[in-house]
């Protein structure tokens, strides 16, 4: 295993020019099972809560950028290129976005059910009212490290 500053400087001895600066992070529900998912490429999308951004005064994901996953232990598991990120409410999230968030049976009904159960308390705590309004940021990604040798 390794943390993210060793997986970051090996990235970067194959990519100079990405720089110095690690953004890492872990699932916030089944840190392991999900970074599992994602290096096995069953999970190549996320969705976290746009108001939550806001709240923390954090920016938003942006394309191109770089993050390193994290276990539960905080070892780097791979590292990941965003692809993609769009704004859509609750309701609006699509059977496509949900199989890529590549969780239980991969169905918009388990992803619906696994994350409004997952955010309501989060907004509760900050003293905000999930609905089936609320926007999320939806993002698809990539792994770019390690490569998976076929």
């Amino acid at each position: 295993m390794m943390t993210a500053e060793e997986m970051w400087a090996a990235y970067r001895l194959l990519n100079p020019q990405i720089g110095e600066d690690i953004d890492a992070w872990q699932f916030g529900v089944e840190p392991d099972l999900l970074a599992d998912l994602v290096l096995r490429g069953e999970k190549t999308a996320t969705a976290s809560a746009y108001e939550l951004y806001e709240l923390d005064a954090e920016p938003l994901p942006q394309v191109g950028e770089l993050d390193v996953i994290l276990n539960a232990d905080n070892q780097a598991v791979c590292i990941i290129k965003i692809c993609k990120v769009s704004i859509v409410p609750f309701e609006e999230v699509s059977e496509a976005h949900a199989f890529k968030e590549g969780e239980g049976d991969k169905s918009l009904a388990y992803w619906r059910k696994v994350h409004e159960a997952f955010f309501r308390p989060y907004f509760e705590e900050v003293g905000l009212t999930f609905t089936e309004k609320t926007p999320l940021v939806l993002e698809e990604f990539e792994v770019v490290y390690p490569l998976k040798h076929e």
